[in-house]
């Protein structure tokens, strides 16, 4: 996730700084206090509750700053821009990354890293690249992955087994009634339950993501495109676009994403994000639900919807087989502007122990430690613990250069007046957007 504004790296200087020198934890007890700052949001409560236990070792006070996904990237993104102290630590969206490190924000943690014993060899691939490396594909580390997240789908398994529902939808499909493994069983589903009674209740086939303001719609229409074959740019010539974004392939994940929304969302879904989609599900208005991992506890405990009622699956597949899913999830780094570097290094050191992030797992958040994730019992841990697994095995991300803000708002307007407005058609927007994010490049000096 990466709510952002149109401006949020505009105008800071590239600063040349040093990496901090490591120190243990006795060297940080001299910091009373440290502040935190990230989103408010159910594993942000989660933390709150481990870093007792960081305290209780080091002596170290914690401060959380946290405020909501909507203000989340400007209130923190304008801290970073203005050089503020606020924040010591910040576990900023994978989407900050390229703007932090080439504007300053974030201190370099590769000779931290080396000096404590911290390789990224012990995290998950995906999340490194995602979370913690600038420029991506290069060991150059600004942020210890955190927060995994990724976009998957929760689905009511209770009407999914009902007797009567699976004899119904295999006379008219041919096939079992089960969570689907492609795009195109996914809209059969969501069209078999669109307007459907159940429970002497109407219910609607899917909750999928809509919301302009931020990233809503991106994220959501992101998670099928890639499926369907769509890539950023030539992978032989970076920024290359034509002919990639606006394939015939993404033309096709495009109109299909459209053509789900047309179909198959319930009343009043045309500004829908991650809270509309979870009230969504938990009122029982759809069959299918998608949303970032995060979501999922919450979910699993739900006296409603939750327990028995509740199952997850991964992303699907496209036409051709290919099966991707949007990237969410954070890393945390140390400010520059922090007067309280050291002590904060101490918490990322902390923070990477296995034992800590096993019981950062436990709390409900979602680890990105090769130990925990890979544990022979993990899976079993909790219901939804293989579909992530399954999920983090096929995340792509959005754009992570520093100009993401202003490619970002590019793709959720062509994609909102597309899906939703129904303005044009795919290879319009599609077409559009290349000429949006060409001009975005040239600005940047990237072309």
């Amino acid at each position: 996730m990466n709510l952002t504004s149109r401006t949020a790296f505009a105008g800071v200087a590239l600063l040349s700084l040093g990496t901090a020198a490591p120190l243990g934890f006795a060297s940080a007890a001299q910091a009373e206090e440290l502040t935190l700052c990230w989103a408010a949001w159910d594993p942000a409560n989660a933390l709150v509750e481990l870093s007792k236990d960081f305290t209780a070792e080091t002596g170290i006070g914690m401060k959380f700053e946290f405020v909501p996904w909507t203000e989340y990237a400007a209130r923190f993104l304008n801290e970073l821009n203005s050089k503020g102290k606020l924040c010591d630590l910040i576990i900023g969206d994978s989407q900050w990354i390229g703007g932090s490190a080439e504007n300053g924000h974030y201190i370099k943690l590769n000779d931290f890293f080396a000096a404590e014993g911290i390789t990224m060899d012990d995290f998950v691939p995906a999340t490194v690249t995602g979370y913690s490396e600038w420029p991506k594909g290069t060991p150059n580390y600004w942020a210890l992955p955190a927060m995994g997240d990724v976009v998957g789908w929760t689905y009511r398994k209770d009407w999914f087994e009902n007797p009567e529902l699976q004899a119904e939808f295999k006379a008219k499909y041919n096939w079992d009634l089960a969570a689907p493994t492609s795009f195109e069983q996914l809209k059969q589903i969501a069209e078999f339950f669109q307007n459907r009674q159940v429970d002497g209740k109407t219910v609607y086939g899917a909750s999928i993501y809509t919301e302009r303001g931020s990233e809503g719609v991106t994220m959501g229409a992101m998670d099928v495109l890639y499926s369907y074959g769509f890539k950023y740019e030539n992978p032989d010539k970076p920024y290359e676009m034509e002919g990639f974004v606006n394939s015939a392939k993404s033309v096709a994940g495009l109109e299909f994403y459209k053509s789900l929304y047309d179909c198959c969302t319930p009343p009043g879904a045309a500004n829908s994000y991650m809270g509309e989609g979870v009230d969504a599900f938990k009122s029982g208005q759809v069959a299918m639900h998608m949303n970032f991992a995060f979501t999922w506890p919450g979910l699993q405990k739900d006296e409603a919807v939750g327990g028995d009622k509740i199952g997850y699956f991964a992303n699907p597949k496209g036409p051709d087989g290919e099966q991707f899913a949007q990237l969410g999830g954070q890393g945390i780094s140390v400010v520059s502007y922090s007067d309280k570097q050291d002590a904060a290094l101490s918490y990322i050191k902390w923070f990477a122990n296995p034992e800590v992030q096993a019981k950062w797992w436990s709390l409900g958040g979602f680890s990105c430690l090769r130990d925990v994730v890979e544990d022979p019992g993990f899976a079993a841990s909790q219901p939804y613990a293989q579909t992530f697994l399954d999920s983090m095995s096929i995340v792509k991300d959005f754009w992570a250069e520093p100009a993401y803000a202003s490619l970002l708002q590019a793709s959720q307007k062509r994609f909102h007046d597309y899906v939703v407005a129904g303005q044009g058609t795919a290879k319009e927007a599609l077409d559009g957007l290349v000429a949006d994010w060409t001009e975005v490049f040239e600005d940047d000096g990237k072309l």
